[in-house]
């Protein structure tokens, strides 16, 4: 869905496109050792049924067929979609596992208030969530801030008791280290993970809504994917790939990929190595 977009609209295509791209993945994970369908039962279940014309409705509609894919035990991988989806999802997650602790990739905090009236819509998913207690806020991992505000928006967070990485305090360096203070302050609760494709560089990941310069390269989202081996991840969701500003493809590609190494992350997943 793309109903709670501020800029540009496209996402309803994104889960479309991820699957188109998705041919191109394969099984083994060479980089690390990874092969996660020789030990997980993986399965599309496809498209969530949604009221595209009601975004209240869409999103009491995503908490109840979240609730029912994961009440036997399912760790999803929810295609989005823009990013209102981790609002409801969240939703079910505390219904089933409690208050949980997450880690966002983003641009931006989605901590934004109402908009145009509005209570709902991309931009204030964890605000929602946060006013609803469905967050641990001291196990709350922010990754990949940048670009301009209408104040400072990283003020919040931290009230909060978010812990955030700008992107600029991640330019040109390997994140490893990074995610390895991530896993200590993550502890062994359940975690879930929220990747907002415009975390990446527009230079890689043109395809998407509100993209903002200054970004990650694909090379750190992989290296802060990989280590969230070992979390206790509940779920994932990967967001706002809008595939009419990418008509090469390659930002719903890069969202495959990511999704891909999600999966090999997830608890029980194998290794040879």
């Amino acid at each position: 869905m793309d109903a709670g977009t501020t800029n540009r609209s496209g996402t309803r295509m994104g889960p479309r496109q991820i699957r188109t791209e998705s041919v191109i993945v394969r099984k083994f994970n060479n980089a690390t050792g990874a092969s996660p369908f020789d030990s997980l039962m993986v399965g599309d279940v496809g498209d969530m049924v949604i009221n595209m014309f009601d975004l209240p409705k869409a999103v009491e509609q995503i908490k109840r067929q979240t609730a029912k894919l994961i009440e036997n035990g399912c760790k999803p991988l929810i295609m989005g979609g823009d990013h209102t989806i981790s609002y409801p999802i969240l939703q079910a997650m505390k219904e089933k596992y409690g208050k949980v602790g997450m880690i966002h990739v983003d641009a931006h905090t989605d901590l934004y208030g109402p908009m145009a009236d509005a209570k709902i819509h991309h931009g204030n998913p964890f605000l929602l969530a946060v006013e609803e207690d469905l967050l641990d806020c001291n196990r709350v991992v922010q990754i990949g801030l940048r670009g301009s505000g209408y104040s400072s928006d990283w003020i919040l967070p931290r009230k909060l008791g978010f812990k955030i990485f700008p992107a600029k305090e991640c330019w040109w360096k390997s994140l490893v280290p990074l995610m390895e203070e991530v896993q200590q302050h993550i502890g062994d609760g359940p975690v879930y993970i929220s990747f907002d494709i415009d975390a990446i560089d527009p230079a890689f990941c043109p395809g998407t809504g509100t993209p903002e310069i200054g970004g990650l390269t694909t090379i750190q989202a992989l290296e802060i994917i990989r280590g969230l081996r070992g979390l206790n991840i509940i779920g994932c969701d990967l967001v706002e790939v809008s595939p009419p500003y990418d008509r090469n493809g390659t930002t719903a590609l890069t969202a495959a990929n990511l999704l891909y190494e999600m999966l090999c992350v997830l608890p029980g997943a194998k290794y040879f190595d």
